[in-house]
């Protein structure tokens, strides 16, 4: 079993865009309709959110957001985990609190009065398992460096930290002054880039802020690519390799590839049946991974968790699994 001892009292604390998933199955010809490029990610204002809202059919709801699906899959695994970001005190703000509290992740951060809604995630997923969204990012971009939970930071092992908020200069003040509490409280730091167009409009800023703080980066191949500017994976491994001392790159299908100390690992996925929607595929990755740092097992086993809680996420709908994933990883790995 996955187990740990002493510890500090929460295991990882998230910091991202509090954000309720909206999916709903489709086909192609919607999304040619809608003009929105197959398995991208686009922003949109309220009333569009709004519009897509109503036009939707056989929806499910959940709390989402990239760092608040990490979390839910550390806590199923029998991890402590807290999550702080912003919603709004209206009826998709219960939402997302009721259901992430649900989860046994711990979210405090209390929501705001006024300004916009709360952010919602709208996700068409089609036959191929792709899953287009069209994200209103409402009252999550609040999120002020007041809101962070010094105590909470102090007090978990890995902070962990979602790229898509670099776009709020506020949110991005929240991160750094979290990534120097917890660099001072001698605890590690992870990254999620989140998105190659979130990469290539701050990529400077993006790589300093590995250079200065991350001890642990998660992305995709076209994430990494994006962040050094090539189309060359092997390349950008290698520009990595000189900044960062333990990242996992994932390559969808193919897997992922572990970076630690300078040192590559493949890590072979596991396939648990027909992928029928990618939604949390990455997210899952890095809660599985983060648990297994988190509980001192290697970053091989740590990677294999991740790819574990993947593999089996892409065979149901949403990010939330149906099934028991520390039986699922245990009886793989016999931990």
């Amino acid at each position: 079993m996955i187990n740990k001892t002493n510890k500090p009292s929460l295991d990882v604390v998230g910091i991202g865009n509090a954000i309720v998933d909206v999916l709903t199955t489709t086909d192609d010809s919607l999304l040619e309709k809608l003009s929105f490029p197959k398995g991208s990610m686009t922003l949109i204002d309220e009333s569009k959110a709004k519009e897509l809202y109503e036009m939707s059919t056989n929806k499910s709801q959940s709390s989402g957001g990239s760092v608040a699906n990490s979390l839910a899959c550390i806590a199923q695994l029998g991890g402590k985990a807290a999550f702080i970001g912003r919603v709004k005190n209206d009826r998709l703000g219960e939402v997302f609190t009721k259901e992430i509290l649900r989860t046994g992740t711990i979210f405090k951060t209390p929501p705001s009065s006024i300004g916009p809604s709360t952010a919602r995630c709208l996700i068409f997923v089609t036959p191929d398992a792709q899953r287009t969204m069209c994200t209103y990012l409402g009252a999550s971009v609040l999120l002020e460096p007041k809101d962070i939970d010094l105590s909470a930071v102090m007090k978990a092992q890995i902070i962990y930290l979602e790229g898509y908020l670099w776009d709020n200069p506020a949110a991005k003040n929240a991160f750094i002054k979290a990534a120097e509490i917890a660099k001072n409280a001698g605890r590690k730091v992870a990254l999620s880039l989140s998105d190659s167009f979130c990469v290539s409009r701050h990529r400077e800023s993006f790589i300093k802020l590995v250079e200065d703080y991350v001890d642990i980066l998660f992305a995709n191949e076209d994430e990494i690519k994006s962040l050094y500017k090539t189309s060359n994976l092997i390349l950008a491994i290698d520009n990595l390799k000189k900044k960062c001392a333990l990242a996992a790159i994932t390559i969808g299908k193919n897997g992922s590839i572990l970076v630690s100390d300078g040192k590559e690992t493949i890590i072979n996925p596991y396939i648990f049946g027909e992928s029928i929607d990618t939604t949390g595929a990455g997210d899952l990755y890095a809660g599985g991974f983060l648990k297994g740092l988190s509980d001192d097992l290697s970053p091989v086993i740590s990677a294999k968790i991740g790819s574990i809680c993947a593999g089996h996420i892409v065979t149901q709908l949403g990010s939330r699994s149906n099934t028991d994933l520390l039986n699922l990883i245990n009886s793989h790995l016999g931990i």
